[in-house]
């Protein structure tokens, strides 16, 4: 059970498979950084007045989003590239020889990747979920000026019995919130009777004031004019700000409240909640890689089957991955549990991972 029997060879071998890592994890970051920015660029830069400022900031913005997406696979490719040069050149075999069961060779790059995971955890609430929801605002005004104001979201649609009222943009939080360009299809049953159309609406105690307001009648074709009208007394304003809550752009707290708020109002929660462990299950799928990558560190070099056990690695590695996804999507549409969801294949592929290791190995 002593999992670092020595010292020395326990900094030798989570030194190299840190290295290896950040080495993996920068080629990709820029290789797939520079792919991305071709594509984009030509958006970035159809907007008047964007020029070479405006491709570092998207660069800014979808870096760290990079970077979260594929550690875990550099984490993989870091730990397949350090045990196959170790299994290459028989380290492996000495430390074998020196009474090392497959565990205790294992273990530094295990206590390694898991600081990877607390690192990774960090660099998510702080940088990636503020940079998502800043380049989701910039993506919806067409990387325009990106908007000051914090809260932000767009083409909300709420229903009022048989009316529908569209808000281009929705600012803000509680009874401070305001409606910017603002559609109201005013309906009986299933006709349309008349379209009104105000630049926008603030929540007063008596419902929303809309102002510089265009009322069109269908009926008659007609169409007046009216500097300011009540509306909506009975909409409350969380079915605004509720109606779209994205668990990438924000933190595992600030999520946490919207899913309480989701609650309260009786929404649905299903896909939040599946998304609120996996912002916790995701940096932890670090941990699992060293396991998974294992196949690579044994076996005779010489015999040739180096090569197929790095694929047998990799193919663990990228199952793993596949699994999460799809019982993330089972989750957001409620198929699954949200802990299910989120926990189910992490538990799995470590089960899979022990068994191969015990089985071959041990």
């Amino acid at each position: 059970m002593d999992f670092f029997p020595s010292r020395t060879l326990a900094i030798y071998m989570a030194k190299m498979f840190i290295i290896r890592t950040l080495a993996v994890l920068a080629l990709l970051v820029l290789v797939l950084q520079a792919l991305d920015l071709l594509g984009e660029s030509g958006k970035i830069l159809a907007h008047p007045g964007n020029g070479e400022a405006e491709l570092w900031t998207y660069v800014s913005l979808r870096a760290p989003q990079l970077i979260a997406r594929f550690l875990p696979f550099s984490v993989l490719l870091g730990t397949i590239i350090t045990l196959a040069t170790l299994n290459q050149n028989s380290e492996v075999i000495s430390m074998k020889a020196g009474g090392l069961s497959a565990h205790q060779i294992l273990a530094p790059l295990i206590v390694a990747s898991m600081g990877v995971a607390v690192l990774s955890f960090i660099f998510n609430e702080t940088l990636v979920a503020p940079a998502t929801a800043r380049l989701t605002q910039w993506e919806k005004v067409d990387f325009g000026p990106i908007p000051a104001e914090s809260n932000i979201r767009t083409n909300v649609w709420v229903k009022d019995g048989n009316d529908l009222i569209n808000a281009r943009t929705v600012i803000g939080r509680g009874n401070n919130v305001q409606l910017r360009d603002v559609t109201i299809y005013n309906r009986s049953a299933n006709e349309l009777n008349s379209l009104m159309h105000g630049d926008q609406a603030r929540f007063t105690d008596k419902g929303w004031l809309l102002s510089d307001v265009t009322r069109f009648n269908v009926n008659s074709g007609t169409e007046e004019k009216t500097p300011e009208l009540l509306i909506g007394d009975s909409i409350r304003p969380d079915q605004f700000t509720l109606s779209s809550v994205d668990a990438d752009s924000l933190s595992i707290f600030a999520l946490r409240g919207a899913i309480g708020e989701l609650e309260q109002a009786g929404r649905p929660t299903m896909s939040l909640k599946a998304g609120w462990w996996h912002k916790i299950s995701g940096p932890m799928s670090s941990i699992l890689m060293p396991l998974l990558g294992a196949v690579a560190a044994f076996g005779l070099a010489r015999s040739g089957q180096l090569f197929i056990r790095a694929v047998i690695g990799m193919a663990l590695g990228f199952a793993y991955f596949v699994a999460d996804n799809f019982a993330l999507a089972m989750g957001n549409i409620g198929a699954y549990p949200a802990l299910l969801a989120a926990w189910a294949p992490f538990m799995l592929f470590f089960l899979i991972g022990e068994t191969v290791l015990i089985r071959t190995e041990e």
